[in-house]
């Protein structure tokens, strides 16, 4: 049995991989007008690349943050781990928050070669994921066929900072400090040295696509609600994927909870910790051993039945 701290991810490689998981998050600027730089924020939703653990920012041509940081180059920048498809409705559902990356520093306008080279690394991290797909085997493809091609792909939610008939700026993001936020609302300030040092998962780029082909598959939740049960000894009713890392998922169950008011059957929903016997190096990995785990699960629960 693995000790606590070998299944789970620090904190700074928790925040690296939410931003190589994600592609779009919230950019806040200090508002400036001629007369100076004001202590009124202005915030608006930008797409970015992740590249050698920095966030490179796509701002439109015409948005004020390109006012902004001009007078006054401070800022920060929140991003929140996918929650693709039906785990978004949930999670709204029962009021529970996407965990999220809230960074602050300073915000940098990369000059015109920069720029471009900043497009180019952008078409390879795209064309890139598109090989590995292309490429995938059977039990890859098995997971994420049933993702949502468009809400998941990063390809067609970054394609168009690649149309030139659009105008962008870029930015890179430097970092000075780095908070944590869990799924309570609860804030953990992570070390500087860590964040920099740590990286995130091969996996990563792909989580989103992992969870959504998961959560759309009537068959991969019913395995998810006898990982609850044989493992765990917990009784679900239903059963989402939260989140995907190397060393293993988190799920969100539906449990018995307290009686309604009325008298009747309650239910809560509980975040459950699965872990692997090995850590998922690449998505391939992560596919293989959680297919291997629906196999065995699958065999102990027609074992109790019977059936084996």
């Amino acid at each position: 049995m693995k000790s606590n701290n070998a299944t789970v991810l620090t904190l700074a490689e928790k925040c690296k991989n939410i931003l190589a998981a994600n592609w779009q998050g919230r950019l806040n600027t200090i508002k400036a007008d001629a007369e100076g730089s004001k202590e009124s924020i202005y915030t608006s939703k930008v797409k970015y690349m992740l590249k050698k653990g920095k966030p490179f920012i796509w701002v439109p041509e015409k948005d004020m943050h390109n006012v902004n940081t001009i007078i006054d180059e401070r800022g920060s920048f929140s991003v929140a781990s996918p929650t693709p498809g039906p785990l978004a409705k949930l999670l709204h559902s029962i009021k529970k928050l996407p965990t999220r990356v809230a960074l602050s520093g300073d915000i940098a306008p990369l000059k015109s070669e920069k720029a471009e080279l900043a497009a180019e690394c952008l078409k390879e991290v795209m064309l890139s994921e598109q090989r590995l797909i292309g490429e995938s085997s059977y039990t890859v493809s098995g997971v994420l066929s049933s993702s949502n091609s468009i809400t998941t792909s990063r390809n067609e939610n970054l394609k168009d900072l690649l149309d030139e008939r659009e105008k962008y700026v870029v930015y890179k993001f430097n970092i000075s400090s780095c908070m944590y936020i869990d799924g309570h609302g609860g804030t953990h300030e992570v070390d500087l040295k860590d964040v920099q040092t740590s990286k995130a998962d091969m996996l990563a780029p792909l989580s989103a696509k992992l969870i959504d082909g998961i959560n759309q598959s009537e068959a991969r939740r019913k395995a998810l609600v006898l990982f609850c049960f044989v493992h765990l000894n917990a009784n679900a009713k239903d059963a989402f994927m939260l989140a995907v890392d190397r060393k293993g998922f988190d799920v969100l169950g539906k449990v018995p909870g307290p009686a309604t008011k009325d008298g009747m059957p309650g239910f809560l929903w509980k975040e459950f910790r699965f872990t692997f016997k090995e850590e998922a190096h690449d998505v391939e990995s992560f596919c293989s051993q959680l297919v291997q785990m629906e196999e065995e699960v699958v065999k102990k629960v027609s074992g109790f039945s019977g059936l084996a």
